[in-house]
């Protein structure tokens, strides 16, 4: 698979099942796997009896339907990840298969418009999305926007992208 087109579904509910919002951080959405884990967190102190707490701390034997509450909001959270990564990769692919990115609603719901795939350029008529993302001048491999480093080769960028010398 291309990494263009997109984050990988499998990889996003794998890393949920290990802790709750994980999954939701790796397609980072940090509000929505900060409230997921918050969501387990309510789930156990309002639902888990204090006993079970206890007895699965102490390491002891407790009835797992005492933590039922907190499996099914995990169980939740591991889906709902997978959804998203899912959508975002079939909106990837809908986008190359077109030749042109699909733009949609910003994941955070804040209206502003996004283009999946795109990076943003500054050039000399102000920003612009560019559906070319831009790559290390060392290892040539894809690079992250957020980043001022590859997480490749660890190449140190400065702000045009390009790597110091």
């Amino acid at each position: 698979m291309d990494r263009k087109r997109g984050k990988r579904p499998w990889l996003a509910a794998l890393l949920g099942t290990l802790a709750t919002g994980l999954g939701h951080f790796y397609l980072r959405r940090w509000r929505r796997g900060l409230a997921w884990f918050a969501a387990a967190v309510v789930a156990s102190f309002l639902f888990v009896p204090p006993e079970a707490a206890q007895a699965l701390l102490s390491g002891t034997g407790s009835d797992p339907m005492d933590l039922a509450p907190v499996f099914a909001v995990g169980i939740a959270s591991i889906a709902d990840a997978y959804v998203l990564a899912r959508r975002r990769q079939q909106q990837a692919r809908s986008g190359a298969a077109t030749g042109t990115a699909d733009t949609g609603a910003n994941q955070d719901g804040n209206g502003k418009e996004t283009v999946i795939g795109a990076t943003p350029t500054v050039g000399p008529d102000g920003p612009s999305l560019s559906s070319d993302p831009e790559t290390c001048p060392d290892c040539g491999k894809e690079l992250d926007p957020d980043l001022d480093f590859c997480p490749w080769c660890t190449t140190r960028l400065d702000a045009d992208g390009r790597g110091d010398e």
